[in-house]
């Protein structure tokens, strides 16, 4: 599965031992400003279990085939691809 976090500024040594200079893990991106927020480690991955850090993963769970958002189809199942569910659900009114 492709990481979500590839545009992520990554710290790169130089000479001085206590000096980093920033660069964009992609070179295409711009180095990151003085306000910018720099992740030093990668986030750990969301799609497979892993008990130790509390990550249930995201098989099995529920998706919204038309959004574009976290609750979507194509971020939540990873690339493993989908099927989906019609259901009609009759209610009383008041």
């Amino acid at each position: 599965p492709a990481q979500r976090n590839d545009a992520a500024p990554h710290r790169v040594p130089r000479r001085d031992r206590y000096r980093f200079q920033l660069r964009p893990h992609n070179p295409d991106h711009k180095s990151p400003g003085a306000k910018d927020l720099v992740y030093l480690d990668s986030s750990p991955g969301f799609c497979e279990k892993n008990p130790r850090l509390g990550i249930p993963g995201t098989h099995g769970r529920a998706c919204n085939d038309t959004s574009i958002g976290v609750d979507g189809c194509d971020l939540m199942c990873c690339g493993r691809g989908y099927r989906t569910e019609t259901m009609f659900v009759v209610e009383r009114c008041n």
